[in-house]
């Protein structure tokens, strides 16, 4: 019983630190992009030669949400392996690991989205830098 608490407890925390963290972290800078930050203190606008730095900051927090998750999804898979019903008790533990991936997929598509706009935006003004000026033809 305590440990299907605890089982509990874990996946609500994360499941409810996802769900708080993605939709309170999200602010638009200068640029038009909708940028998570990567704390909840930080109000100021995130300067656009810094985006590159706090995408990678973002995808290492979503990866380290992500282990947490696994490593509370191959306990469960171990407990699991001890009962008598086991494929019912394996089903639930997949079926909770979705859940609790299910937010964290859906920021990092989020964030390979701003990532592409990101991508694009300095391509093109690369692209204008080098682009000759028009001859006057008089």
């Amino acid at each position: 019983m305590m440990r299907r608490l605890g089982w509990f407890m874990v996946m609500a925390l994360l499941v409810h630190t996802g769900h708080a963290w993605a939709q309170s972290a999200r602010s638009f800078n200068d640029t038009g992009l909708d940028t998570p930050l990567p704390t909840m203190q930080q109000a100021q606008p995130v300067p656009v030669d810094d985006l590159p730095e706090v995408m990678a900051r973002q995808r290492a927090h979503l990866q380290g949400e992500r282990e947490a998750v696994l490593m509370v999804y191959e306990s469960q898979k171990k407990l699991c392996w001890q009962k008598f019903a086991v494929n019912p008790c394996l089903n639930d533990a997949r079926r909770q690991r979705r859940q609790a991936l299910h937010p964290l997929k859906e920021q990092e598509l989020s964030l390979n989205a701003q990532e592409r706009l990101w991508r694009t935006e300095q391509r093109n003004l690369r692209l204008q830098n080098k682009a000759p000026e028009p001859k006057d033809p008089s």
